[in-house]
């Protein structure tokens, strides 16, 4: 056969590909050498909710490495988190805060448990210029506050509709006399005032309302209250230590006076069930939830399974502490991924208005269409909110998985 002639235009062709091969891989070798882009946490890693906070850190961390094992973002760089510990403490928030702000390279700050972190700090996150990423902290003000352009994302619980729903709950179980027992915080007075909403859109209001201060290691006179007051139900509004103490003056009650309670999730973020002991066996107690890893199917979950027993040493799905904070952690830095890549930059004004304009993301919790739009800064619904009970070992079970 005779030699097949090379033209001078498929030899310019090869030439460019070439050279085209080669930027690019030039290129996502200068990338690769680019500092690292971070994500900021700041949350209490130390006190009363370090659960919380650590369960937030792993969710980030999953993603990132996910995200990193994928090539990174703008070309080949790596994300990685960079956590400081507030304590539940607003004023050391706000040190961490100006910190971050500081910080090169940072696009985004995960918060944690606590709403009164945020919420106070919310002209600092502005005025900074920050964006505020939210998997746990449920006050309704945390992202709807006068500040515009609104920095503040959530994949949480809203108390506007956390109160309504577990209210709801209660009332299509026949339960008519809900007393409620609240932290004296803003984060209790926000659902007071939803569930009196609520029950007065049925004609209702609560057989009475009690509140404990934080801190506070006796809580038999209000729980003496709402059972004078002739509650057949509580909704209580705590975090673990606080929680525990009431789950332990309930069990100290006779067996046909124990009020059934069903909590909001603050008790999940820090060591209740220890602090509980042995009276958490004796009391008819539910919590809210957005996600389980015990029931949870599909590609997503078995991944970040895998890699959760590969990064944590945990080998079952029930030895997941505070699911929520892992999921709804997960999910928002693979969405601010999203927001980085449509943006492709990571200046925080760009990202921010990235993050109202993606269109979807297939996520652990649900699918996302949108995550977020310029007029609702929640991604999730009452459509995802669960309860679950507590078992034997400590382990969040969702309910239809728990023993009765």
């Amino acid at each position: 056969m005779g030699k097949v002639p090379i033209g001078r235009g498929w030899a310019r062709g090869l030439l460019r590909s070439l050279l085209l091969t080669l930027g690019m891989a030039a290129a996502l070798v200068a990338a690769a050498d680019q500092p690292p882009i971070i994500v900021g946490l700041d949350a209490d890693l130390s006190a009363g909710s370090a659960q919380a906070g650590e369960a937030i850190r792993r969710g980030a961390l999953i993603a990132i490495a996910e995200i990193n094992a994928r090539g990174g973002l703008l070309g080949g760089r790596r994300l990685e988190l960079q956590a400081k510990d507030h304590r539940g403490i607003p004023p050391r928030s706000t040190d961490n805060l100006n910190e971050f702000a500081a910080t090169d390279n940072l696009v985004a700050v995960l918060g944690g448990l606590h709403s009164p972190a945020i919420i106070q700090n919310h002209q600092l996150i502005h005025d900074r210029r920050l964006i505020m990423l939210v998997p746990w902290a449920a006050a309704t003000a945390v992202v709807d506050h006068q500040f515009n352009p609104n920095y503040v994302f959530r994949i949480s619980v809203r108390d506007q509709f956390a109160g309504p729903y577990l209210s709801s709950e209660l009332l299509g179980q026949g339960y008519r006399r809900i007393g409620l027992l609240l932290e004296r915080t803003g984060w209790g007075r926000g659902n007071e005032a939803a569930i009196r909403a609520a029950l007065g859109s049925k004609g209702l209001e609560p057989a009475a309302v009690q509140w404990f201060n934080l801190g506070d290691t006796d809580l038999m006179p209000e729980i003496l209250a709402l059972e004078e007051a002739g509650a057949d139900v509580l909704i209580m509004v705590a975090n673990a230590p606080e929680g525990a103490a009431a789950v332990q003056a309930l069990a100290k009650r006779p067996v046909g006076r124990r009020l059934p309670v069903v909590a909001h999730w603050g008790i999940t973020g820090g060591h209740f069930p220890e602090l509980a002991g042995p009276a958490l066996s004796s009391v008819d107690l539910r919590v809210l939830q957005t996600f389980s890893f015990i029931d949870a199917k599909g590609k997503p979950a078995r991944e970040v399974m895998r890699r959760y027993k590969e990064m944590f040493g945990v080998d079952r799905a029930e030895a997941i502490f505070a699911p929520v904070g892992t999921a709804q952690a997960y999910d928002l830095v693979h969405v601010l991924a999203l927001a980085i890549s449509k943006a492709d930059s990571i200046e925080r004004s760009q990202v921010r208005a990235a993050l109202e304009q993606l269109k979807s993301y297939a996520g652990l919790i649900r699918n996302y269409q949108p995550p977020f739009t310029p007029q609702r800064h929640d991604g999730l619904s009452t459509e995802d909110y669960r309860l679950a009970r507590y078992g034997a070992d400590g382990a969040l079970l969702p309910v239809r998985n728990a023993p009765q």
